[in-house]
């Protein structure tokens, strides 16, 4: 059996590559085929998001020095990160020919004989704020069959037209798993059930991730101990807590990013890893400090002593939801002065125990989305 899979794999983000490799490969592991649907919306890419995200920032929208400057500083090094992604996925991911609208992909979807929804916030607005109905599958074929695995809507909370819409999208769908309880609960409210199964990353085990780090053939390994902070979005704070938190530990505080302009905050700037190389940071990193769902779920299946900082985006229900199930609640910063949290010991024994069992039942529910029973 063919699965055709769509999610959101082509940001400049690693959270978002690694998932998309680990569902890939979850996939195949059950003796299925799969290609990665390869959309990328016009003004994403990388010639073209951060103009696209320019329109929400009203702080650099004031005049058109502000928007040159904008542009000046982002969308280089946008573009050699873009270029660098592009060639992780074509490495990594079985992809499909490139589709650059819903139009196209509507017009002539890929041969499958299951059409799935991947994860990440792929029910969440895209760089514009709307919301693209080909990733709730609205291009497939009439009577295919549309699954979704672990995917995500995101945000918090909908707002009532976002919300009118999906549920009818969703309606369609013949099964579907996500990856936070808030979904299973959005979905119950629409009459639509669903379950919650493993975000993908976590469908892998920490040796098959260190395979695939070595495998990359540019994962350094070994070194000193550092404290390592991976950030997603623009918070003073996360930046000043890690840089107190890794002096508190005594040790070198070092910086993973795809974005050059992060040179500017704090902790030794490790520019544009490979793939591999990123995973090798995390899982040798002894303790990491980050406001990304991904990191937090890396840091869980290495067992890496971890300081979960909430962003104050409306998304912190992934987070939130993961840390739950693995009991590892404690984590999350409350007060921004407790350098003491990122040296305190963190006890994995029942998070491991809690992921190798709903590894299995996730693949479980996988198998079961594409088989159809």
């Amino acid at each position: 059996m063919k699965v055709s899979l769509i999610t959101r794999h082509a940001a400049i983000n690693y959270g978002s590559l690694l998932q998309t490799i680990a569902t890939q490969r979850s996939i195949e592991s059950l003796g299925y085929e799969c290609s990665v649907i390869d959309y990328v919306r016009e003004d994403e890419d990388i010639w073209t998001i951060e103009k696209t995200l320019l329109a929400s920032k009203p702080e650099w929208n004031g005049s058109a020095l502000k928007r040159f400057l904008y542009l000046a500083m982002r969308q280089p090094s946008c573009v050699i990160a873009g270029k660098r992604f592009k060639a992780e996925r074509e490495r990594y991911l079985s992809l499909t020919r490139r589709y650059s609208s819903y139009d196209d992909l509507a017009g002539d979807p890929p041969e499958a004989d299951v059409y799935m929804t991947g994860s990440d916030q792929v029910w969440g607005p895209v760089a514009r704020g709307v919301y693209d109905s080909a990733y709730m599958l609205g291009f497939a074929p009439g009577g295919a069959r549309k699954v979704a695995y672990a995917a995500s809507f995101g945000k918090n909370h909908l707002d009532a037209g976002a919300a009118r819409e999906m549920r009818e999208r969703l309606t369609s769908y013949d099964a579907i798993s996500v990856r936070e309880d808030m979904a299973v609960e959005q979905l119950r409210e629409w009459g639509i059930p669903s379950e919650q199964v493993l975000d993908p990353t976590l469908l892998l085990g920490a040796d098959e991730w260190r395979a695939l780090s070595r495998e990359s053939g540019d994962s350094p390994g070994g070194g000193s101990p550092y404290a390592l902070i991976y950030q997603i979005h623009n918070d003073r704070l996360l930046s000043s807590y890690a840089e107190r938190a890794a002096k508190h530990l005594g040790l070198p505080l070092v910086r993973v990013s795809p974005y050059l302009h992060q040179v500017s905050r704090s902790g030794k700037l490790r520019y544009l890893p490979s793939v591999g190389h990123f995973i090798d940071l995390l899982a040798s990193a002894s303790c990491l400090i980050t406001d990304s769902f991904h990191g937090t779920a890396f840091a869980i299946s290495f067992n890496v002593p971890f300081v979960e900082v909430l962003p104050d985006t409306g998304t912190t229900g992934r987070a939130m939801s993961l840390l739950r199930m693995t009991g590892l609640q404690s984590r999350v910063l409350v007060d921004s002065d407790d350098v003491a949290l990122a040296g305190a010991p963190v006890d994995f024994g029942e998070a491991n125990r809690v992921l190798a069992e709903q590894r299995g039942r996730s693949l479980g529910v996988m198998k079961g989305l594409i088989e159809g029973c």
